[in-house]
Formats: structure tokens, sequence, C-alpha cells
């Protein structure tokens, strides 16, 4: 176990399996939530790894928590990359703006360099805060509102396959073992391994009223599933209308897609249907025969951390341009910092004069293809010594359509 001393006077370093629980207890605080019951915790605790999760202490009272869990990372080309994804950070009230979060931020990027993960990644509910850190906005999604009563596929949109209910004690398995086919098929998709499934289904299946409705093709395999829940009604009148919040929308093709929104749209009793974190390209407003009765609102979806950039990059496929050297700078990892020559043919580290240069964070920004180099040079987020390269960058790094992650954590 490491620690590390910052001159604030805390320390930082991995918590210990019988303290655990208070972890996730000052984590909770954080968001104003009461501590967990036992029963709570007893599905918490398999999504905690001790290794992976941090403290910031102040002597022995831990004051901070931070856990990340292993994962991967669908890259353009259809590559998959190591990954850490970074959840359930929280600092007490009493000890914000003291350095806790900048401790453990420092020591779970240096762990996950440590484990050759590439990248980092986290859903973020402050955003300014990440920036500082090298985190920068990998993927953008839409919040997708679709008033159910005027929503209605129009008569061409093809459907196939089948859409099921699954009982309670089958939709984990199922779901599970048909995720790994879905997550070669879209740049950005992660890996979801037994913490994450810990995190995002385990709880929410046995607290929360989860239901998951699966597609199944024609040959009887799950190729697609919408898990969602009703908003909570104090009304007992069975006639009240609510709102089904949707939030993990996977498919293997637009078919599958057209199928499960059918269903979601065709849910009885439900006034409006709210899906999170879908795809910028999702074409909800073309299938329907009145467009109106779709609402959206686009935000960042995953923050990225690239922790390893000549891995990243040399991983990545790039299109057809004139090769351009670019020069990374990165304060946290040293080692990342430097120049690679990036063509149609793959990466190099070069002692070339840089055509661009950016920070870390902006490397993660254009590294998925959501942002062109060419608009972040022109808002001051790229130096740029050749004006010939912002334009090449953009067919280098760009993608045939946009980033998606669609897992929340």
């Amino acid at each position: 176990m490491t620690q590390t001393l910052m001159p604030t006077g805390l320390t930082f370093r991995t918590v210990a399996d019988d303290r655990l629980r208070g972890a996730h207890d000052l984590f909770l605080a954080a968001l104003h939530a009461k501590p967990s019951s036992d029963e709570l915790w007893e599905l918490m605790r398999h999504a905690y790894a001790a290794d992976r999760t941090y403290g910031a202490f102040d002597g022995d009272r831990q004051v901070g928590t931070a856990m990340s869990f292993p994962a991967s990372l669908t890259v353009p080309g259809g590559a998959s990359l190591p990954m850490a994804g970074v959840t359930y950070v929280g600092v007490r009230s009493d000890y914000r703006r003291r350095g806790a979060l900048t401790g453990m931020m420092r020591a779970q990027l240096e762990d996950s360099a440590a484990r050759s993960e590439a990248f980092a990644a986290l859903h973020a509910s402050e955003p300014v805060i990440y920036g500082r850190f090298g985190y920068g906005v990998g993927t953008i999604a839409r919040d997708i509102r679709v008033r159910s009563k005027r929503a209605r596929l129009r008569a061409e949109v093809p459907v196939t396959g089948t859409v099921r209910l699954l009982d309670h004690d089958e939709a984990l398995p199922a779901l599970r073992a048909a995720y790994p086919a879905l997550q070669p098929t879209r740049t950005g998709l992660m890996g979801r391994g037994d913490q994450w499934w810990t995190l995002s289904y385990t709880r929410r299946i046995k607290t929360d009223h989860l239901l998951v409705a699966a597609h199944f093709s024609p040959s009887g395999d799950i190729d697609g599933w919408v898990a969602y829940k009703p908003a909570e009604s104090s009304s007992r009148d069975v006639r009240a209308h609510g709102e089904l919040y949707v939030l993990d929308f996977q498919f293997a093709d637009q078919g599958v897609a057209n199928a499960l929104w059918g269903h979601l749209v065709g849910v009885d009793l439900i006034e409006e249907v709210v899906a999170y974190v879908r795809p910028m390209d999702d074409p909800i407003e073309a299938m329907l025969d009145d467009a109106y009765a779709v609402r959206d609102e686009s935000e960042a979806e995953l923050w990225l951390r690239v922790v390893d950039v000549p891995a990243a990059l040399a991983a990545r496929t790039y299109g057809v341009a004139e090769p351009v050297v670019i020069e990374v700078v990165d304060p946290l990892l040293p080692g990342n910092s430097g120049r690679y020559r990036i063509g149609p043919h793959g990466m190099e580290r070069t002692a070339a004069a840089p055509a661009l240069t950016m920070d870390v964070d902006v490397l993660a920004m254009i590294y998925l293809g959501t942002y062109r180099p060419s608009v972040l040079a022109d808002v001051g987020r790229i130096t740029v010594a050749d004006p010939a390269a912002p334009s090449a960058a953009d067919r280098l790094f760009a993608v045939d359509r946009p980033a998606w992650n669609g897992s929340l954590f």
C-alpha cells in the first residue's frame, strides 16, 4: 500500500477492506444522501475493490474517496483498449478546497498507468472540475423525451424480431452474455465487467423496480434491450400518467433500435419516455409520424483521460490525409508529453517540429472523433504552427458516425 503526503497534511492511500463501507457512505454523504443500509451494502460491496479504492485521510479519518473498476474502450477502427472506469468520487463538505480531490486524482491516475490502462473515464457531476486532471469531453449524447400519446412509428419503419420483458432472475445473466457481441460495433462503447454490472444493474433490479425488455432476433438471440423504470407516483389512481426513465438502451443495428423504440412508446399509462444518453445520430424524429413529439438536450457524456498516449494513438485507425506532427503536453503524467507523427498508416514518436500543440485533455476531445481539431484550433485550444495542419488533422481523426458510450456508471 502506497501513501502520498500532500502539503495540506492530507495523505492518500488505498482503503482497507474493512473500511470500504465507510468509503461508500462518505460518497453518499457528499451527495447529501443517507448512509447505506445493511441490505444495500450487501449489494454494493461487490462493486468495490480495495486496491482500486483511494481515500484522502486526515490522520486516520477518511475525508475523501474515489474508486475505479477495470473496463475497456472501443476505439476508432474497432480495437479495444484497457480503461479504468472512475466513479463514486466524493469529498466531505468540511474538507473541500484543501487538496483532497487533487491528491486522489493524482494517485488514481498513477495507479491506472501502473496497470497499463490506456484510458480513464468518468461521468462528471460537476464538469468544471476534471479538466485540470487531463480529462476532456470524449463523447456527447442526447437526453431524449418522447411524448407517448403523440408518438407513433411511421408505417415504413422496418421492425424485425420480437420484444419480450425478461423476468428479474433471468435479466442479468442474459444481458451479460449478450453484451460482448455489441461492444465492437461502435467507437466509444465500453467493456462491462463484474463491478459495472453490480453498479448499474444489480442494485436497480433489486431495489428500484428496473424492468428489462429484450429484443430477440429471428434466430432467438438477444441483440438489444432497454432497461427502464417508471417514475414513482404518489397517486393510487391507475389512470395516472407519468414518465418512463430509460437507463440503458443497447442495439446491434437500427432495426433492433426501431423495435425497442416501438416498445417504449407503446407502454400503457405513460405520458413521456425519457431516454438518457442516446447517440447524437439517433434518428427518432425521422421514425415518428409527429417529429414534434420529441424534445432533446445534448450534453457531455463520457469524460475521457488518455493515460497512455503512445498506446492510444497507436491503437486507433486514421483517415486519409497528409501526416501531421502533434505535440501533447501532460503535466501530471510527463511520460505522455512528446511529439507524435500521425498519418494514414499509424503513429510514431518523432523529434520533428510540431504542427499542432495541445494539452492532453484536448487530445481526449479529438481522439474519438467528437471534436474537429480545426474547431478547437479556432477557439484557442490547439496551437497551430502549420496553417494546413488543422484541416489535415480533421480528416485523420474523423470517424464514420459519432462516438457513443451508452453506459452509465
